[in-house]
């Protein structure tokens, strides 16, 4: 079983239809908790440094860069650099529980789910395939 499953696992190259589908809906998904960690960050920091001495804007448009480029990413499964970046902005997601150490909870559940839209997508395509190919 665990075999299977990362004999699936990619991690460069293009998915098929399925296994794009799923995960451009991850990753576009991620990217909405992502937007909402920035105004958590920002607003946690600014909370405690009602001055300004805190990196209030760096949280904020860190988030918000992290979350557009979700976004891109989901847009971009056609392309080569879709699953590598998804890879890439996972691993950036776990990070941002250093700032608020309950992102590493939205993280790991993330991760999760990026993984099983990786292999469990590859399985869908090659289930139509054989489909397909024993209906010709």
């Amino acid at each position: 079983m665990i075999a299977e499953w990362i004999r699936r696992l990619r991690f460069t190259g293009i998915g098929e239809r399925k296994t794009r589908q799923l995960a451009g809906a991850t990753i576009g998904c991620q990217a909405f908790i992502l937007f909402f960690f920035a105004l958590t960050a920002w607003g946690l920091e600014n909370a405690e440094h009602p001055d300004g001495g805190g990196n209030q804007s760096l949280y904020l448009w860190g988030g918000l860069g992290l979350a557009v480029l979700c976004l891109y990413a989901s847009a971009s499964m056609r392309k080569s650099i879709g699953i590598p970046l998804g890879w890439v902005l996972q691993v950036a997601t776990l990070l941002t529980a250093f700032i608020a150490p309950l992102m590493l909870i939205a993280g790991l559940l993330f991760l999760a789910l990026w993984i099983t839209a990786l292999v469990q997508g590859d399985k869908m395509d090659e289930l139509t395939r054989n489909f397909v190919g024993s209906n010709t």
